[in-house]
């Protein structure tokens, strides 16, 4: 009985640990995005820099172009910290697994 609460257990922690991965590869994937808009905004400006001096209208690009930069800073603040975590819960699962002997022999048969 109590080996099997105790599989239980182990089950349950990597059940956890794979979740919080799942949660840290969806932080990447809406990081990504958030990475993508000001790439967006720049491809336009870039575009249809023959519709427009760039020096009339300074006052209205350099908020855009700050406001870019923020973005891009964001972006790669929080994909940095998806990345440790991702990183953090694979070395938790793999202790895990390398203390049990059934999940050792599930994954590396």
């Amino acid at each position: 009985m109590q080996k099997t609460d105790q599989r239980e257990m182990v089950f349950d922690e990597v059940n956890l640990m794979l979740a919080e991965k799942r949660t840290a590869l969806s932080l990447l994937r809406t990081d990504i995005a958030i990475f993508t808009i000001p790439l967006s905004i720049g491809s336009i400006l870039i575009a249809t820099s023959k519709l427009y001096n760039p020096e009339k209208i300074l006052f209205l690009m350099v908020p855009v172009l700050g406001g870019c930069t923020f973005l891009v800073a964001i972006s790669l603040w929080l994909m940095i910290d998806a990345f440790v975590r991702l990183r953090n819960n694979d070395r938790r699962l793999d202790k895990i697994i390398e203390k049990n002997q059934f999940l050792k022999n599930l994954v590396d048969p």
